[in-house]
């Protein structure tokens, strides 16, 4: 029978995966740490400390009164400003806008000298009840400070707005698992890769397939399949856990999983590159993890794993928008909750495929066989 280059292909990826599910490093990287830091996040995310409101000043309000001079100085509450509606709809639907309050001069007959309104939206509920006692206490405050003979310094009207089908609510998972999955693939592609191709390299295994008639070729291809498919494996279950257990927003269900995997894929083969370019350069195996976190390190800190790069310093922002990293947490994201398509997110894709090229460009000049 003849021989068949895939078929043994297919017996190194399935000899390799097996080593790697019965390596408690790859486990434990792969599957453990993203949920320790997806649960420990998430409850910093929703923990205690001062709370922060965001708001907006509806357009026509009177700011020279003493209600807006009092929540602009109020430490817990900062005022933003939209370019676009578009960038104001995003903010709502995204629940990161606790409401949009307006100042107004009073004509009614409540005696109040002014009208204050807070409108807020269903994916703010978490924001819009402390921010409505806040407003309460600071219009009572003023009451009692300046008007004496009268029982308020202004009226106070709220409106929630129920739209369910448009407005989701923005929850800290939301945020968290894109940029947990987007590190555990960052670690199985540099360090798992750079591991194990330097281990095959330095126990003469590679050199013992060359007594083979397979080629180098499908000897890559196959140790890295099995890599593929056991991180696929870890992105299906990250997912699919942070979806029933956490609530994790998949906008159009099947349709938006698929598209996670799609990004998870490409990720993963542009880190597996970084992988190759380390075992290459790697001159013992005490060498991989200084080289390895050179690549990771940075990334993990700035590539919007945590929180937004919006945070950082603005000479810092640009580096942050360079790394791989952040351009495929960026498109998870804005897939996963704001039902972005592949082709709304191609920008992030073009950069890392663009990424991809440069790595497996540098790859194929510093991998050694022996």
């Amino acid at each position: 029978m003849k021989y068949s280059q895939f078929r043994a292909m297919l017996a190194i990826t399935k000899a390799s995966l097996r080593s790697i599910l019965r390596s408690p490093s790859a486990v434990i990287f792969g599957f453990a740490f993203p949920f320790i830091f997806i649960l420990v996040f998430g409850f910093i995310g929703n923990g205690g400390g001062r709370s922060s409101f965001k708001i907006i000043i509806q357009p026509g309000s009177d700011t020279m009164n003493p209600i807006y001079t009092a929540l602009k100085n109020n430490p817990s509450i900062r005022f933003l400003k939209y370019d676009t509606p578009q960038e104001l709809t995003d903010a709502k639907q995204k629940g990161s806008l606790a409401g949009t309050v307006g100042i107004y001069k009073n004509n009614d007959s409540t005696g109040a000298p002014y009208k204050l309104t807070l409108s807020s939206t269903t994916s703010s509920n978490d924001k819009w009840p402390a921010l409505k006692n806040l407003l309460d206490n600071i219009i009572n405050g003023i009451s009692n400070k300046m008007y004496s003979s009268r029982p308020v310094v202004a009226s106070f009207h709220f409106d929630e707005t129920k739209d369910i089908e448009t407005i989701r609510e923005y929850k800290t998972i939301d945020f968290i698992l894109p940029g947990q999955l987007g590190f555990s693939l960052l670690s199985a592609g540099v360090f798992g890769v750079a591991f194990m191709f330097f281990s095959l390299r330095t126990t003469q295994v590679l050199k013992r397939f060359f007594a083979t008639p397979i080629s180098r070729t499908y000897i890559v291809l196959g140790e890295a399949l099995s890599r593929v498919i056991f991180q696929m494996i870890t992105a299906v279950v990250i997912i699919l856990a942070g979806y029933f257990f956490f609530g994790f927003t998949l906008v159009h269900g099947f349709q938006t999983f698929m598209a996670l995997m799609f990004l998870s894929f490409l990720g993963l083969l542009v880190f597996m590159g970084f992988g190759f370019i380390v075992s290459g350069l790697a001159k013992n195996e005490s060498t991989i993890p200084p080289f390895a976190n050179i690549i990771t390190l940075p990334q993990f800190l700035l590539g919007g794993t945590f929180f937004s790069i919006d945070v950082f310093p603005g000479w810092l922002q640009p580096i942050a928008k360079l790394m791989p990293l952040t351009h495929l947490n960026e498109a998870m994201r804005g897939v996963a909750f704001e039902g972005l398509s592949l082709w709304s997110c191609r920008n992030e894709i073009g950069i890392l495929m663009l990424w991809g090229i440069v790595t497996y460009i540098i790859a194929i000049k510093v991998f050694k066989w022996e």
